[in-house]
């Protein structure tokens, strides 16, 4: 971890954060740092930490150690400015469901201070900009689920934040809204916003996130970018399928001599399996088949994936949990 300091580079500097719900610490002494304008992503199971972490950032919870800048305002000596450059988007709906998604947009824009007619002109830009203006008029509750989260994205930036925090955006949507969410995002940090991301959605992470932080059992357990992380796990994968069984047999021998690793055969499928340090020592070792005439009738060259990084760090998958209880302490500290 880099050294901590009053750095304007950085959006989020937080040094040995805690949090205890009774004689539990929720949040065990994290620190990290997020550069202005990039997306960082929060990953951890169930009950890790996350959200908490997040409320204590935002200023909604009161850490019980440690401190923090957010946007390089003292976490507790100025949580008013703290509360004027950030917008917080949790797991659950935070507009009004018996409104539409124009009156919602209007309401909070009048709220912050703009003017009636400012306040139609912005949520009219918003709608339109997250491809909602067919559904402007219509009750936030007969929205989908994908609807439902990019109104609560727009209800969120009405005043452009200088950070936005997204609390598992994407959780519970499809395929095609989790993509439209993505994009959103990605226009977000375009135009300055810099975004402070928590998933259980390892693919989420791997796509848009500049840097990750892997939290459980409250403690930060590894950062670093999508390469460095899977780094962590080891060598990539070179998966050779051969034509019959004698070329596996001897083909399974020259990997092993290549690399110095154990190859993996399956003699049902005729596929060798070895563990490859980079693309240069695969290109190697497929030359060689080559030159022995082997008869190769697929291969592949695979890195370790971020499911398995986050297993092989935490023994759990993200959608399992940890401890039990801290969204429940959360919900009823908050």
């Amino acid at each position: 971890m880099s050294k901590q300091g009053n750095d304007p580079q950085y959006a989020v500097e937080a040094v040995d954060l805690v949090k205890k719900f009774g004689d539990r610490r929720v949040v065990d002494g994290i620190s990290l740092q997020v550069r202005r304008g990039s997306i960082y992503g929060f990953l951890g199971p169930n009950g890790a930490g996350k959200t908490t972490t997040i409320k204590m950032l935002a200023t909604l919870l009161r850490p019980d150690g440690g401190s923090a800048k957010v946007m390089g305002y003292d976490l507790e000596k100025a949580a008013n400015q703290v509360r004027q450059r950030i917008s917080l988007t949790g797991q659950f709906a935070s507009v009004d469901e018996d409104l539409s998604g124009r009156e919602n947009l209007i309401l909070i824009a009048r709220l912050v201070g703009f003017s009636r007619q400012g306040a139609k002109e912005r949520a009219d830009d918003l709608l339109k900009a997250f491809g909602l203006e067919d559904a402007a008029q219509r009750q936030v509750k007969k929205y989908s689920g994908g609807m439902r989260r990019r109104i609560d994205i727009a209800a969120s930036i009405v005043t452009a934040p200088d950070l936005l925090f997204l609390d598992e955006p994407t959780t519970g949507l499809d395929p095609r809204s989790r993509n439209q969410v993505w994009d959103i995002i990605r226009a977000l940090v375009r135009n300055g916003t810099t975004v402070f991301l928590t998933t259980q959605y390892l693919e989420e992470a791997d796509q848009l996130a500049d840097r990750i932080g892997v939290i459980d059992n409250g403690r930060l357990i590894a950062e670093g970018t999508s390469k460095e992380l899977k780094a962590l796990v080891g060598a990539g994968r070179l998966t050779v399928h051969l034509h019959n069984l004698d070329d596996l047999v001897a083909a399974r021998r020259i990997l092993e001599e290549i690399t110095g690793e154990s190859v993996e055969a399956d003699s049902r499928t005729l596929k060798l399996t070895a563990p490859i340090t980079d693309h240069g020592e695969a290109a190697a070792a497929l030359s060689r088949l080559v030159m022995e005439n082997l008869q190769v009738s697929d291969f592949a060259m695979a890195q370790p994936s971020l499911d398995e990084v986050f297993l092989t760090l935490t023994g759990k998958t993200t959608g399992q949990s940890g401890e039990e209880g801290e969204e429940a302490d959360v919900h009823q500290a908050g």
